[in-house]
């Protein structure tokens, strides 16, 4: 062989050249530049601070204390530990995390570039899909969002039937499994259009699917069955026994009516994605206790003869009305923008619902609808100390978020947009001011 005098490492070093050039001859996407932050060493006490609970007023002067990620104490007469990192805010004011309860953050980098995209897979039932497994930590996406306060997202496969289960993610982290906080949250189902008559196709396969999870259940609980192991059975389990729920995306009541009606039939939990029509089927959403995930406020009416505000004023609607819901900001901003999440609510705020209301459906609100109230969503002793620090008002524009602590871990706030600020504000500073 013309190269057979080259040694086995040699040639490996030669190949991992080659590849490393022929990648850079083409697009690629490079890593993050920020470093995750390190595990809470000693208590941090964040002191002379504006603190919003969610629960109540908020409390002028206050201090917080967090140790081993976990809120320690909150309140205006808290002393602070002696052995703590003391931070003086000097009347900054401090909230939970905002939480966007659906996005394909570290799944989706850039739409034109498919080896960046890993949201979907082939097929159309794909329950044993998990997307925090693939979720990409050193996505460019995450600290640019993390940046305006946004630390817990829900990361959600899409595409088929059954897409598979979206997942509660930190966005801090060396590895997916750092930046998991709930992995299986919900299965995503994109419902199928109800016909002018009879069973859709769509609605008898899930139904059917159902049936086959549970029998399969049957068979490999009975001893000595010799149940086969099947990936994609074994992944709804969970759903059908009433642990996760199943997300269904509908818009048009004639949906949501189909995917309650067949939730209560099959004893599944459920939760409406998009929800425009949700109004409508006010009733029926509260006597069965089913959460509505508002999937954009930004976003233009669906049919020609609507309201131009008819999706700002939607949280206000299903709030006067009593139906549990939060504010997402998928349909508009998808992944790039989810970063605008606070906007959304403040547009909320700015058509109807209460500002409490407008706050809690990007903290408290999702963290209820997701199960994950207990750790994140509000300010309280125990809960995990993933918190923001602003000059002002969140769900205003001009507010700079100044601090963030994902578990106790200070993270770092700059990103590729921070970098590209610094960059041009040097080459004006060397051009000087135009002619």
């Amino acid at each position: 062989m013309k190269y057979s005098h080259i040694t086995t490492s040699a040639r490996r070093i030669l190949l991992i050249a080659i590849a490393v050039f022929a990648g850079n001859s083409c697009t690629s996407v490079s890593a993050t530049d920020e470093v995750p932050g390190a595990p809470q060493s000693r208590p941090v006490a964040l002191t002379n601070a504006v603190i919003h609970t969610i629960f109540g007023p908020p409390i002028e002067n206050g201090t917080i204390v967090f140790e081993d990620g976990k809120i320690t104490e909150i309140g205006k007469k808290v002393k602070s530990p002696k052995n703590a990192q003391v931070v003086d805010l000097k009347g900054q004011h401090v909230y939970p995390s905002l939480i966007e309860a659906l996005s394909q953050i570290g799944l989706r980098e850039i739409s034109a570039v498919r080896a960046t995209i890993d949201s979907s897979e082939t097929g159309s039932i794909n329950p044993n899909v998990k997307a925090h497994v693939a979720v990409n930590p050193d996505s460019e996406v995450i600290p640019v969002t993390r940046a305006n306060g946004i630390l817990i997202a829900v990361s959600a496969p899409s595409g088929g039937r059954v897409s598979g289960y979206a997942s509660v993610m930190q966005l801090d982290g060396w590895t997916y499994e750092q930046m998991t906080l709930q992995p299986n949250v919900a299965m995503v189902v994109n419902w199928p259009s109800p016909p002018s008559s009879g069973e859709s196709p769509g609605l008898k396969e899930l139904r059917e699917l159902l049936d086959d999870a549970r029998a399969y259940k049957a068979a490999r609980d009975t001893e000595g069955g010799g149940q086969k192991h099947d990936i994609r059975l074994e992944g709804l389990l969970p759903v059908v026994a009433g642990e996760v729920p199943m997300l269904a995306k509908a818009d048009d009541a004639s949906e949501i009516q189909a995917a309650v009606a067949f939730a209560v039939e099959q004893g599944l939990k459920v939760i409406i994605f998009g929800g425009h029509d949700a109004e409508q089927c006010a009733d029926l959403l509260k006597k069965h206790n089913v959460p509505v995930i508002i999937d954009s406020v930004h976003r233009r009416p669906v049919r020609r003869h609507e309201a131009y505000d008819v999706a700002y004023t939607l949280p206000a609607r299903l709030s006067s009305k009593g139906v549990k819901f939060c504010i997402s900001c998928y349909d508009r901003s998808e992944t790039w923008n989810t970063r605008n999440l606070p906007y959304h609510a403040a547009t909320a705020a700015a058509h109807g619902l209460s500002y409490e209301d407008a706050l809690r459906s990007v903290t408290l609100f999702p963290a209820e609808i997701l199960g994950i109230a207990d750790r994140v969503g509000s300010l309280e002793k125990g809960k995990d100390a993933t918190i923001i620090i602003t000059t002002g008002d969140p769900l205003e524009t001009d507010t700079q978020v100044t601090k963030a602590y994902v578990q106790g871990r200070e993270v770092q706030l700059t990103s590729r947009h921070t970098r590209l600020n610094d960059k041009y504000e040097q080459k004006y500073r060397q051009q000087g001011p135009r002619p």
